[in-house]
Parts: structure tokens; C-alpha cells; sequence
């Protein structure tokens, strides 16, 4: 083998990791800006995995309803719908505990945790006369090519070839910094999450800004939930997740609560993922375990955390339900 051959070879492997990194971190980058608006505005949200479990959950059934109704190719943006709108009842549990209620804030996210994963495989066995998953999607998300750019040699494959879930979560990291940066409402949001006191004397309605928060939480996890089901595995079961919540909560906190730090922090986790995959076409990967590959992922997300948590500043606030009383 020459040694173009060769070249050739590793950038078509090389850009196929980069290609397959953004399948993986695509749901985790939902994930992690979901965390940021919540954990900005005070609330801590432990629930991200019960989010985007139910964000799954419902997004299967939502296409697959849709297929039945032969809506074709607008199946799958039917889910994301079903799935933004049931996630959204489970962050509204949330809310409702850790905002009116002043529930502790990381025991209402474990009990959204059981919560969505007992509901869910429950409604399962209902909708589907007692099997433990949903039916298979034929109408999923394919990959979208970008006109000319994805015809750039190996580059193009590798960042213009991708869902259009994909597309979405990276607009709507500049979409976030932009809200939260940028706008009123952001400044409001990052007040409440940093000193909620000072900002109720200045007329901001602290509650409020953090029920908003909340559920825009919910909407985004549970895109993140659909996002694995309509382009990974085209159905749900009990471990469809598989504890992505909790590796898109690591990406938020790597990423010091910014949604570019989020970015980069879900796609490196994305590419451990992918390099599950990658090492495969390798010969010398046979005489590795399979257990330690599927492992390497979540030894990262430990490793990570456990490096980054003395040096990431969360808001001041955080997890501190807020009692106009004591101001």
C-alpha cells in the first residue's frame, strides 16, 4: 500500500469519527443547554436525564402515530413536537416542587428521574400491548447535505453531512448565548440565578423568570431525548438513554454553564462515543473487551468532573429556593 493509499485511508476514518462525534453529541448539546438555562436562573436540574427520557418516550410515539396517519416525511418532526411538549409536563413537576412548593432541588430532579422512566415504560406496556419498547420508525431524520460544502473531500462528510437535529442544536448554542448575553431577558435570568434577592428589589419577578427557565429547560431536554430515537435507534425502550442526561449535565458544568463551553464540552464527550465505533475498524481493538469500550464514556464524564468541579464557579444561588421574606 502506497503511501496516498494510506493518507487517503485515515482521512476517510478520520472524517467519519468527526462525522459520527456529531451524531453522538448532538443530543448531548440539547442536553447541556437545558441545564444552562435552568441552573442559570437558580434552579438545579438533576432531571435532565428523566427529561430527555421522556423527550424519547414521546417522540416514538408521536411518529409513529404520525406514520400511522401517513403523514410521511413530516413523521419525525411530529415527534420532536410530542416530545418537547411531554418533557415539558415533567420540568413543570419540577418547577412547580422547587419554586412554589421550595421542594430540595436535587431530590425533585432524582424523583423526575424515576419519575419519567417508571411513566414511560409503563405507557409502553399500554400503547403497546405489553411489549417493552415501541414499534420500529420507518419515516427517521436522514442526513441533510449542505449544497458544495459537503462535497469538500473528507471535510465536507465530516461537518456537512448531518441530521437536521444536528443543525438545529448548534444554532440554537449561538441562539442561547445570544438570549442569555445579550438581551434583557438574559441579564433577568442570570440576576435571578446570581443574586435573587437584589433582583426582586429592582422589579424583576424572580418566580416567574425561573418558571421560564424551567420549562425552556423541558423543551430543550426533551429534544434531546427525541434527537436519539429519530436518528439513532428509530425506537424507545427503558435504556435508550442510558444515562446521556447525566453525561449532557457533565458537558454543562466542563463548560462552566456557557453554552460554547457546553459545546465543546458535549462534543468531546460525543467523540468517546464515537470512538466506540471508530476503534472497531481497527484490528487490534478485537483484543480489547467490548465492556471497556461501552465503558469509556462514562470513565471520561468521572474523570472530567471530578477535574473540573473545583475550578467551575456555578451561580451563586444555585439551588437556593428564594423566600422574598428574608431579603
Amino acid at each position: 500500500m502506497d503511501l496516498l493509499t494510506m493518507l487517503n485511508a485515515f482521512f476517510t476514518k478520520f472524517s467519519e469519527l468527526i462525522n459520527t462525534t456529531l451524531v453522538y453529541s448532538t443530543a448531548l448539546i440539547f442536553g447541556a443547554l437545558a441545564g444552562i438555562f435552568s441552573e442559570r436562573s437558580g434552579v438545579v436540574n438533576i432531571g435532565i436525564e428523566g427529561l430527555m427520557v421522556s423527550g424519547a418516550f414521546a417522540s416514538a410515539v408521536g411518529a409513529y402515530y404520525a406514520e400511522e396517519a401517513n403523514m410521511g416525511i413530516w413523521s419525525p418532526w411530529i415527534g420532536l413536537l410530542t416530545a418537547m411538549l411531554f418533557a415539558l409536563i415533567f420540568a413543570l413537576i419540577h418547577a412547580v416542587a422547587t419554586i412554589t412548593f421550595k421542594a430540595n432541588q436535587v431530590i425533585s430532579g432524582v424523583v423526575i428521574n424515576f419519575l419519567a422512566a417508571g411513566v414511560t415504560l409503563f405507557l409502553v406496556k399500554v400503547l403497546f400491548n405489553g411489549a417493552g419498547q415501541t414499534e420500529t420508525l420507518n419515516d427517521v431524520f436522514s442526513k441533510w447535505e449542505f449544497p458544495l460544502l459537503s462535497k469538500i473531500p473528507y471535510i465536507g462528510y465530516a461537518l456537512f453531512t448531518a441530521y437536521p437535529t444536528t443543525y438545529i442544536a448548534l444554532i440554537l448554542v449561538a441562539v442561547t448565548y445570544y438570549v442569555l448575553f445579550k438581551t434583557p431577558f438574559g441579564l433577568r435570568l442570570r440576576s435571578v440565578g446570581e443574586h435573587p434577592s437584589a433582583a426582586d428589589t429592582v422589579g424583576i419577578k424572580v418566580k416567574r423568570v425561573r418558571y421560564i427557565a424551567v420549562l425552556i429547560s423541558g423543551l430543550l431536554g426533551g429534544l434531546g431525548g427525541a434527537t436519539i430515537t429519530l436518528t439513532t435507534t428509530s425506537t424507545f425502550s427503558h435504556n435508550t438513554i442510558s444515562g446521556q442526561g447525566f453525561i449532557a449535565m457533565a458537558a454543562m458544568i466542563f463548560g462552566k454553564w456557557h453554552p460554547f463551553g457546553a459545546l465543546g464540552a458535549a462534543v468531546f464527550f460525543g467523540m468517546a462515543q464515537a470512538l466506540n465505533n471508530f476503534m472497531r475498524l481497527f484490528d487490534f481493538s478485537k483484543n480489547i473487551p467490548q465492556e471497556f469500550l461501552y465503558m469509556l464514556p462514562y470513565v471520561l464524564t468521572i474523570l472530567v468532573l471530578a477535574g473540573a468541579v473545583g475550578r467551575a464557579k456555578a451561580p451563586s444561588a444555585l439551588g437556593e429556593p428564594y423566600d422574598p421574606g428574608k431579603r
